[in-house]
């Protein structure tokens, strides 16, 4: 017997809300459909609390755990949902960031933590994140997210109907697109909303509500010099998530919401700027020693034993699982990766690894002593490239140049082999001897500026932004004497 449509969406639907419900928004009292109970939240937070800390790595500084914490549970007392079990962590990461899953797992990057200047900054952007968790954003995500897929399945049995296979591949598309921008972020509103309560508990809390202000105008700071930087390095520039990001309408709608917290507000709050540069002095600023160290043009790993020169003036960028060096044109690419583990010789490894039939050509030799193997051929879609693979300690280090084009290739040819011929083994006072770098202060005397400051500095040929945006005087400040400002060494 055939089912109809309408019997098959009724089906459908009847599913959807077997297990969905309603229930009261902690922030706003109001019902709101979800299809996430509050056990099943903080149960979500938990598990992928895992996986964060697998992906990051947790900041090994106990004191700066605890300070952190102490302030985000201090924070998570004055909101709207004071009974949930909150978790603070600073992850070992340099990226500007700070994150909350559901059920009450905040984190902020020490990236992000570089760049302010006071104990009420960090509340800010912990209070920001804990309003996601209060209003509990993720939730209403997941279940729009959810709603979506079932609107996909429900629409292609509808189309299917009545315009075969095809339509129903056709509405699967269309919601599934709805579906992925659903899941692509919190929405203007959403991040509003936190702005809002993040001042809110701020102020309850007694910090400055406009605290907040100061924060967005330090990550917008971060944009605007980025993009300078994007022009320099021929990339595009990076964007801070939600409404750190970008602001229309010149953020007259997030200047009000903050307001709304000075009902709230102490007179004459602390700001605890001396106590937060004393709880980050020595923090390590960038690369940490457990991801490599970048200097120059090189990357030398103390943990895993090895160094490489990568070609002058290239752009690295050392990421999670790989190093990445994009030649100054952005016609070439090397990627450095490690594959534990690895079977056979190296050159049986090279002909697994990169799917090459006995028609190309494979040598093995050694490079500063190590066993490698070394091959030129093209990827699947023409791209000429040269790899080296190189066995150390048990493992596998895979480093692979390709060129947009074969003139491309041609031309960075000779960089890309002397890069793979510089693989060495690290000795172990070498080992020791690499050390991240790490925020200090210092007191400014008479008439220093950044430009000086610049010129003993390790941050490169920015080093006099990096600076200013270190100490919140981007794009044009100056020391003040008798002022505390951070350094890096």
């Amino acid at each position: 017997m055939k089912v109809s449509a309408a019997l098959r969406l009724a089906v459908l639907l009847a599913s959807l809300f077997l297990f969905a419900g309603c229930a009261v928004n902690p922030v706003t009292g109001r019902q709101n459909f979800t299809l996430m109970s509050e056990a099943e939240e903080i149960r979500t937070g938990r598990q992928t609390d895992a996986d964060i800390r697998k992906e990051y790595g947790i900041y090994d500084s106990p004191a700066l755990q605890s300070y952190v914490n102490e302030i985000g549970q201090k924070l998570a007392k004055k909101s709207h949902r004071p009974q949930l079990n909150y978790h603070f962590t600073v992850v070992d990461s340099p990226q500007i960031n700070a994150f909350a899953l559901p059920g009450g797992y905040v984190y902020i990057t020490r990236g992000i933590i570089a760049y302010l200047n006071s104990e009420a900054e960090l509340a800010a952007v912990l209070g920001h994140e804990i309003g996601h968790v209060t209003a509990r954003h993720g939730v209403q995500q997941y279940t729009a997210a959810t709603a979506a897929n079932v609107g996909t399945v429900i629409l292609g049995v509808l189309l299917s109907q009545y315009i075969g296979p095809a339509g129903q591949q056709l509405g699967q598309s269309a919601l599934g697109i709805m579906g992925n921008v659903l899941l692509s972020g919190y929405g203007r509103e959403h991040e509003l909303e936190a702005d809002r309560l993040g001042a809110e508990y701020l102020a309850r809390s007694g910090y400055d509500p406009q605290a907040m202000i100061k924060v967005i105008g330090v990550l917008k700071n971060q944009e605007l010099f980025d993009i300078e930087v994007a022009a320099q390095e021929g990339r595009e520039p990076r964007r801070y998530h939600g409404i750190f990001a970008t602001h229309p309408d010149n953020d007259t709608r997030l200047h009000e919401v903050v307001d709304e917290a000075r009902q709230f507000a102490v007179a004459n709050a602390n700001d605890h700027r001396a106590e937060f540069l004393r709880q980050t002095e020595g923090m390590i600023y960038g690369d940490s020693s457990a991801h490599g160290i970048i200097r120059g043009n090189t990357f030398q790993h103390g943990e895993l034993g090895f160094g490489v020169a990568l070609p002058p003036g290239w752009r690295i960028r050392n990421q999670p699982d790989k190093v990445l060096a994009t030649s100054p044109q952005g016609d070439a690419l090397m990627e450095l990766s490690l594959i534990e583990n690895p079977r056979g010789s190296p050159v049986d490894f090279v002909r697994q690894r990169f799917r090459l039939g006995v028609s190309n050509e494979v040598s093995t030799t050694t490079i500063n002593g190590l066993p490698a193997a070394l091959v030129s051929a093209t990827t699947r879609d023409g791209r000429p490239f040269m790899a080296g693979v190189i066995y150390h300690n048990g493992q596998a280090f895979v480093l692979a140049g390709v060129g947009t084009s074969l003139a491309a290739f041609d031309q960075h040819h000779d960089e890309i082999s002397s890069a793979i011929d510089s693989f060495r083994a690290l000795t172990t006072a070498e080992r020791k001897s690499i050390k991240p770098l790490a925020l200090r202060t210092i007191t400014a005397g008479k008439d220093l500026t950044y430009a000086e400051l610049a010129r003993q500095s390790l941050l490169g040929k920015n080093a006099e932004d990096y600076l200013r945006l270190l100490n919140g005087q981007y794009p044009d400040g100056e020391p003040v004497s008798g002022q505390i400002i951070k350094i890096v060494k």
